[in-house]
């Protein structure tokens, strides 16, 4: 009987906090054409002379510290999401799990995957918006590793999910249970991108050609990483029913001098306190699941410059890790004619008369 494959793809994370496994991981992550879009020399001479040997010690340090007895929170919980996920599907799929960089890697999850029995590869990259750094990235790679099969299954590769319900309800249920009414101000932190990365990607003469060309999604831009992070923050906002004074859309983790996506949030927890807003909560809805960004940047390294500034709490939103809705999100993706087989016969089956 064949069956269908299910692979989880997300970004990586070093073997250990070892300097020499972050050194590692480091390299590959920064290497990659689709992450600093300099040319090959040049990218790589600036990685592995400058970049690289300046943070890999620091960044050996920050992941010990939010590092457990199981190990990397982003390696944890991929398995969980892959058991999960695998027990919600049945017997007819096969879960795995990747990273695009280190271990597990891309090459040897898809030799595990494909075999006679498969008749469809799934690939669903972990990130809610599409950028050509993380989802086209893992996308490139997955057709490199395949190039040289003979016969291939049929594929499906699962862009985007930023508008998913179900993951906006996942969202907006973890906010509930953080009481995000208590806070003085909500920021929804997404990853920061170089906007040369965005007009890379544009394909219609689209980007930045006006001030707030991400702030409606459109044919135009439907793929740009900026507006389908509008996107998702404006489905948020709109569930939570949020006021325009008791949130702030901005973006974190900027590398380099480049222009990047603004307002940064680093700025924002500089100036909060001095708006009268003390406690502050960060949602971060490009995230899937608790990582380096999260743990570190926002729930220990912005939180002490918050207060720095000021300010008296800031606390970090959980990302979606294993939450029940964000695996019923993932078996929808992983077979669309499933979920629309299932909503189908649900609408044939008579509600119950309650007279």
């Amino acid at each position: 009987m064949t069956k269908t494959a299910v692979l989880l793809v997300n970004l990586g994370t070093p073997n250990s906090y070892q300097k020499k496994d972050v050194f590692r991981y480091l390299i590959q992550f920064l290497t990659d054409r689709r992450v600093i879009t300099l040319p090959f020399v040049e990218r790589n001479l600036l990685v592995r002379t400058v970049i690289v040997p300046s943070r890999f010690t620091t960044s050996a340090k920050y992941y010990e510290e939010i590092w457990t007895e199981d190990g990397s929170p982003l390696d944890i919980y991929a398995r969980k999401t892959k058991a999960l996920l695998q027990t919600s599907l049945g017997n007819d799929f096969v879960v795995e799990y990747a990273m695009r960089y280190q271990s597990p890697s891309l090459k040897s999850t898809l030799k595990k995957i494909i075999k006679p029995n498969i008749s469809k590869l799934v690939v669903i990259p972990l990130f809610p918006q599409y950028a050509s750094s993380t989802t086209g990235s893992i996308m490139e790679s997955v057709f490199a590793q395949l190039k040289g099969l003979e016969v291939f299954p049929s594929m499906q590769f699962v862009t985007h999910f930023h508008d998913h319900p179900k993951i906006i309800n996942a969202f907006c249920d973890i906010a509930r249970k953080c009481s995000y009414e208590d806070y003085d101000h909500i920021l929804l932190s997404f990853h920061g991108l170089p906007e040369k990365q965005l007009v890379k990607a544009d394909l219609c003469n689209h980007c930045l050609k006006s001030k707030n060309c991400c702030k409606k999604i459109s044919d135009k831009n439907h793929m740009c990483y900026g507006a389908q992070c509008y996107a998702t923050a404006e489905k948020l906002i709109e569930k939570l029913k949020l006021e325009k004074d008791r949130y702030s859309i901005c973006f974190q983790s900027r590398l380099g001098k480049d222009p990047w996506l603004k307002p940064s949030t680093s700025s924002l927890i500089e100036s909060l306190p001095k708006k009268g807003c003390k406690k502050v909560l960060v949602m971060c809805p490009s995230f899937v699941c608790d990582c380096l960004e999260t743990l570190h940047e926002v729930a220990i390294e912005y939180s002490t410059d918050f207060k720095k500034a000021g300010g008296e709490t800031l606390h970090l939103m959980p990302g979606l890790n294993d939450h029940p809705l964000f695996i019923e999100a993932l078996k929808d993706l992983s077979s669309p004619y499933l979920s629309k087989k299932a909503e189908a016969l649900s609408a044939l089956i008579p509600e119950k008369n309650l007279l």
